[in-house]
């Protein structure tokens, strides 16, 4: 049967690697806590190995053995989480393993002469699968914490770089919103005239339990909203239930990013607005009379 090795940087947030893995022998290599291993271990793989506690170290620290586990077990495909200490163990994997690394991934496929998987090329506008020989290295977003398994934690002496040590933990000075997990979004665009004015959007979002979002322009350019916040290319991917669009034109580098919604509702006052091309259900109006009218429905 053909195997899958998930490597785990102290976030048990793995359910889509998890699913993109279904059909092959699923093992985690758990660098964290014993709390991170035994969520892990609950997420639905086959099996966990866990490298113990870190201590001071930081887990990627732990990226050279890591790369050791992975290289012996020589699995058909390697997944990992985009986050920042992930990728870092997904590197090292690949490097030793002299494996090519792929994002934006929808599938991956164990083929008899390698591995096979579907992709999102050219900002998203299109799709292109790649075939391997050998094995592959995958790193997408890990998604949420699954729940419904009950693998084995087979603990393994593990070292760390000696010379890495974390000697401070500072909370972030902000929140960070993570659209990826949101189930509706209510996202702003150059509609708004003001920054004042957002608050009619956020007004919205809160009505319907949304997360608020926005297009490039309010994020980069004018700076109302944190780049966290911006749905886009160069931005976020979001597939929420809903995905609700407040004075947003809708050009091509923004609705990739919107494009995993079930269901989009677009409010504009231009009738020619490309935005309700891609559409479910299209406003045309004045966003300032629309949604006030909306939340006031809605709340």
């Amino acid at each position: 049967m053909s195997s899958t090795y998930i490597l785990v940087a102290g976030d048990a947030r793995i359910d889509a690697l998890v699913e993109l893995a279904q059909g092959t022998s699923t093992t985690a290599v758990v660098v964290g806590t014993r709390s991170v291993a035994e969520a892990v271990a609950a997420s639905g793989v086959d099996a966990v190995t866990w490298l113990g506690e870190p201590g001071d170290a930081p887990v990627e620290a732990y990226a050279s053995t890591v790369a050791t586990l992975v290289t012996a077990a020589q699995p058909d495909v390697v997944l990992a989480s985009s986050r920042p200490a992930d990728r870092v163990l997904a590197g090292a994997a690949a490097a030793v393993l002299g494996a090519p690394a792929f994002t934006q991934v929808s599938a991956v496929t164990v083929v008899a002469d390698g591995v096979e998987l579907t992709r999102s090329v050219f900002g998203g506008i299109a799709q292109e699968t790649d075939r391997v020989s050998g094995p592959a290295v995958v790193v997408v977003d890990g998604g949420a914490v699954a729940t419904g398994g009950s693998a084995a934690i087979a603990e393994v002496t593990a070292s760390a770089i000696p010379t890495l040590t974390v000697t401070e933990n500072r909370p972030a000075e902000r929140a960070v919103v993570d659209l990826g997990r949101a189930q509706r979004i209510v996202s702003a665009g150059r509609g708004v005239k003001a920054k004042d004015d957002l608050g009619l959007v956020e007004s919205l979002a809160a009505a319907i339990g949304a997360e608020t979002a926005c297009s490039r322009p309010l994020a980069e350019g004018l700076g109302w909203y944190t780049h966290d916040r911006y749905v886009g290319v160069t931005g976020q991917q979001v597939s929420p239930e809903l995905y609700l669009a407040v004075g947003i034109s809708g050009q091509l580098q923004h609705t990739v990013g919107a494009r995993g919604a079930r269901t989009v509702v677009a409010i504009n006052s231009d009738k020619d607005a490309p935005f309700f091309a891609e559409a479910d259900y299209c406003v045309v109006g004045d966003l300032y009379q629309v949604v006030p009218a909306l939340t006031a429905a809605l709340s």
